[in-house]
C-alpha cells in the first residue's frame, strides 16, 4: 500500500522531529523515515548523555532528553514513523509530486520530500592502528550510553573536536585523570571548551598526549595501550582502562547521492528563503544542507525547519495566501495542538 502525504522527511534527528512539529502547525501531515533503529538521529546514536547549552530555555538538557521532549512536542500530530529503513528508490512524478521507497518496500506518495539527515548514513571513523585487527577489543567505545560505567576508571579520549572535550570535562571528576589524545596541540572544540580543559590539565584532572596512533598493545579482546608518533617523531604510550573515540564522523550520503541533486563536497546546496535544493518541492535541512554562513547548530536546524514547512505549503498550494498565526493567540494553532479552547492547555 503507497502512502500519501503532504511530506516525507528522511532523518528522524532532532531537526526532523522538529519540521514535523513545524509542518503539523500549518496543518500540512508529515512521514519520517529513519536507517536507524529510534527516532534521535546522532543525539540518540552517539552520545545520548551528552550535555547541550546553546537551546534556548535550557540552561542545560542532556541530548536523548532533548530527543524526548521534541518527540511529546509532536504527538499531536501523529506523524508516520518508519525507523530502521534506508530511502533507496526516489522519482520526481509527472504530476509535480514524488514517489519515494524504502529497502523494506514501504512507499510513499508525496507532496514533498525534506532531507533532514544530518550527514547522511554516518558512520564515526574508526581507530585504526597495527596490531587492532588480531585484538578486536571490546573497550574501545565510539559513543557513550552509559556514562557511570567509567567511573573510577583509567580512560583515554581521542579527538580534539566538540565531542571529545565534552566528554573530557564531564567525566573528568568522576574519574582517575584523563589521557586526552590528540594528533595536535591545537582543537577545533569551542573555544570555551577548551579553556576549561586547560585548567583542568593544570589541576592534574587531565593529561594532554599529542601525536598519531601507530598500534595497539592488548590481548584478544582487550586494548591495554596505545602506542603514538609525537609531533617530535618520538614514540609515546597511554594505557588506559578504556578508549573513547570521537574523531567524528564520516559523511556518506548513500543512494540520496543518486538524486540527481546538486552536490557540493557531500552536502546539498540551498537557498536561504526556502531551503529548496535544486529539485523543486526538494528541501534539505540541517547538517546535509550548505549555504553561506552555514553554522552546523542544532539552533540554525530548527530554524531552517521553519522557513522550510512555510516553503512547503506554498509549494503544495501555490495560488493560497499565506498568514503567520501565533501558538499563543491562534484558536486554529490550539486546536492543532490539541489544546483546550478555553484554558489553552
Amino acid at each position: 500500500m503507497t502512502i500519501k502525504t503532504d511530506a516525507v522527511i528522511i532523518g528522524a534527528g532532532p531537526v526532523g522531529l522538529f519540521q514535523v512539529f513545524e509542518l503539523g502547525l500549518l496543518g500540512l501531515k508529515a512521514e519520517l523515515v529513519d536507517s536507524l533503529p529510534q527516532v534521535g538521529g546522532q543525539c540518540s546514536e552517539l552520545y545520548p548523555e551528552k550535555p547541550i547549552y546553546d537551546i534556548p530555555a535550557w540552561p542545560i538538557i542532556g541530548a536523548q532528553e532533548l530527543v524526548d521532549k521534541l518527540v511529546e512536542q509532536i504527538r499531536p500530530f501523529e506523524p508516520g514513523v518508519h525507523l530502521g529503513q534506508e530511502v533507496v528508490e526516489f522519482e520526481a512524478l509527472d504530476n509535480g509530486r514524488f514517489r519515494v521507497r524504502t529497502a523494506r518496500d514501504t512507499e510513499f506518495d508525496a507532496g514533498s520530500v525534506i532531507i533532514a539527515a544530518g550527514l547522511g548514513a554516518f558512520q564515526p571513523r574508526r581507530l585504526r592502528a597495527k596490531g587492532l585487527d588480531d585484538i578486536s577489543p571490546e573497550n574501545v567505545h565510539y559513543k557513550i550510553t552509559d556514562r557511570e560505567r567509567f567511573a573510577g576508571k583509567k580512560l583515554a579520549i581521542l579527538g580534539g573536536g566538540d565531542s571529545a572535550l565534552d566528554w573530557a570535562l564531564d567525566l573528568a571528576e568522576m574519574t582517575d585523570p584523563i589521557t586526552l589524545v590528540h594528533r595536535r596541540a591545537e582543537y577545533r572544540a569551542q573555544p570555551a571548551s577548551v579553556e576549561k580543559m586547560k585548567r583542568l590539565v593544570k589541576l592534574g584532572k587531565i593529561v594532554e598526549q599529542q601525536g598519531m596512533v601507530s598500534a595497539a598493545i592488548g590481548v584478544p579482546g582487550r586494548i591495554d595501550a596505545l602506542e603514538l608518533t609525537t609531533l617530535e617523531r618520538d614514540k609515546a604510550r597511554v594505557e588506559a582502562d578504556e578508549f573513547l573515540v570521537f574523531w567524528g564522523l564520516a559523511p556518506n550520503l548513500g543512494p540520496i547521492a543518486d538524486w540527481s541533486l546538486e552536490i557540493e563536497k557531500k552536502q546539498i546546496p540551498v537557498d536561504t528563503e526556502k531551503f529548496q535544493t535544486s529539485i523543486p518541492g526538494v528541501f534539505a535541512i540541517g547538517d546535509i544542507n550548505t549555504y553561506p554562513g552555514k553554522k552546523k547548530l542544532i539552533l540554525s536546524g530548527f530554524h531552517e525547519a521553519a522557513l522550510a514547512a512555510f516553503a512547503v505549503q506554498k509549494h503544495l498550494n501555490p495560488e493560497a495566501r499565506q498568514f503567520l498565526q501565533y501558538t499563543t493567540t491562534s484558536p486554529i494553532m490550539h486546536k492543532r495542538l490539541g489544546l483546550d479552547a478555553e484554558s489553552g492547555k
